[in-house]
């Protein structure tokens, strides 16, 4: 008999991906929607990489405490993959930040009620070095929450610091997957996933010109089997991943694989950083870059390719598949 897994925010970017990366290893997977009515688009969109017959779907929301019990019910694991990612800063923090934080909790607190034998996070390297200087870092590195880092990025941090403090107390085992920008195909069914955004925006022409940001990325089938060999690899419990290129890589270099891969519409011209923070009094989305701008975090990324056996996909490669998936 198979081990049942239950998938949080399956009807997203990353979620498809892990749930259709854990049916293919063989696993029985429950999926958590906020709504039923995501049920049929999501199942379809998975079903075009993975068999679907040992899949199945919950509603439980992470601002709710109404059926997390029963969608865990007899779960050997939980990948807690739902939270918002939105790089436009919203105008209450608390938008971003509470379900993130509060739904954390309430995963963990569900998995452990339930006997939940380990659970993986979807954490984010944003916190690890948001509004820090260009430099080297691994997986001791926090973002500082005091800082002026933007919404996002303290959502991330301020989730998992609350899931390391909850688990520490219980028995349930935890390790974090900590991705860098993520890219790759999209499965299809929800594509309003900010990754997913930006890259449409790119490719149809509306973004004018590149903002001077340099992010470690990876590959969203990456991100799947990193989450997949967390859950099932022993020496992992306990410990934090970075799931990013060891070298930042620029949004520059981003349109140029773009633009080589036939994409007309690409920008060519680089936007300078003042006239970013000039936009950011009026527009959100450049409110949220301005704690990126300038700086090119490298990271150690060695422990993630020994213990968990990465086998990182070339970047460029996720970029134009991305770009290909969406623009069908």
């Amino acid at each position: 008999m198979s081990e049942q897994v239950l998938v949080t925010g399956i009807s997203g970017y990353i979620g498809q991906h892990c749930a259709a990366e854990l049916l293919n290893q063989g696993f029985d997977v429950v999926g958590t929607v906020r709504s039923l009515s995501k049920v049929n688009d999501t199942r379809n969109a998975i079903a075009a990489v993975a068999p679907t017959d040992r899949l199945t779907f919950a509603e439980a929301d992470l601002l709710s405490d109404t059926g997390w019990d029963e969608a865990m019910s007899g779960c050997a694991y939980v990948m807690h993959v739902a939270s918002p990612f939105v790089l436009a800063e919203p105008k209450n923090e608390d938008d971003l930040i509470t379900p993130a934080v509060e739904g954390t909790r309430r995963v963990l607190l569900a998995a452990q009620k339930v006997g939940v034998r380990r659970t993986v996070l979807t954490s984010s390297t944003v916190a690890m070095v948001a509004g820090k200087p260009s430099g080297r870092y691994g997986t001791d590195a926090w973002s500082d929450t005091n800082a002026n880092i933007g919404a996002y990025a303290k959502s991330k941090t301020l989730a998992e610091r609350a899931a390391w403090e909850l688990v520490g107390k219980s028995e349930m085992e935890l390790v974090v997957i900590n991705p860098g920008a993520v890219y790759g195909p999209s499965l299809g069914a929800e594509l309003d996933g900010q990754s997913v955004s930006l890259m449409r925006d790119m490719i149809g022409g509306k973004m004018p010109m590149i903002p001077d940001i340099a992010l470690g990325m990876v590959d969203v089938r990456d991100v799947a089997r990193l989450h997949v060999a967390a859950m099932t690899t022993a020496n992992a419990a306990g410990q934090r991943f970075i799931a990013a290129s060891a070298e930042p890589v620029a949004m520059a270099h981003f349109a140029h694989v773009l633009r080589d891969a036939g994409y007309r519409k690409v920008p060519k011209r680089k936007a300078p950083d003042f006239m970013i923070k000039a936009m950011s009094v009026v527009d959100r989305q450049a409110k949220g870059m301005l704690p990126y701008l300038g700086t090119k975090p490298s990271f150690n990324n060695e422990a993630t390719i020994e213990v968990l056996k990465w086998n990182p996909t070339p970047i460029d490669q996720s970029i134009r598949e991305m770009a290909a998936s969406i623009s069908q």
